[in-house]
């Protein structure tokens, strides 16, 4: 699976990376633990099988074209399913969401590329920076918050 995903400003980062931290110190699921080294706050605009040589030229010319948008985070957000993910979630302006269409309509329109994750679709997008993840099912965001800022 490849993705194309934004990184957020230093600052942002910073900040992505101190609730990481401040997860972690609480004993709660978070992505500080994810050891892999391209592990980083990101966020996810498409992803697909894969990113053939044309595509990701077509890729590149839209995303110097729209670069840089601004990300601003927006609260907690929580979702539910195999894994359970608790993120921050990213308030789309307009820039961000037009960039998001054009990116995932030039995967659509890429038979080569395989099957794109449906739920980064725009119709079902919902932007986030992903804090932690784990197969807790009760996760609760005030008790969350609060341990976090103990």
């Amino acid at each position: 699976m490849h993705s194309v995903e934004l990184l957020p400003d230093p600052a942002t980062e910073r900040a992505v990376r101190d609730a990481w931290r401040r997860l972690a110190d609480a004993g709660l699921p978070s992505q500080a633990g994810h050891r892999h080294p391209t592990n980083r706050p990101h966020l996810t605009l498409a992803s697909a099988d894969g990113l053939p040589p044309e595509v990701r030229a077509r890729l590149l010319r839209l995303l110097a074209e729209a670069l840089p948008v601004p990300l601003r985070l927006d609260g907690l957000v929580r979702f539910s399913g195999r894994v359970h993910v608790l993120a921050w979630a990213v308030r789309p302006d307009d820039a961000l969401l037009r960039l998001h269409e054009a990116v995932w309509r030039a995967l659509r329109e890429a038979p080569e590329s395989g099957r794109a994750n449906p739920l980064l679709d725009p119709v079902r997008w919902v932007p986030h920076i992903t804090l932690g993840r784990g197969r807790e099912a009760s996760w609760d965001v005030a008790e969350i918050k609060e341990r976090a800022h103990r």
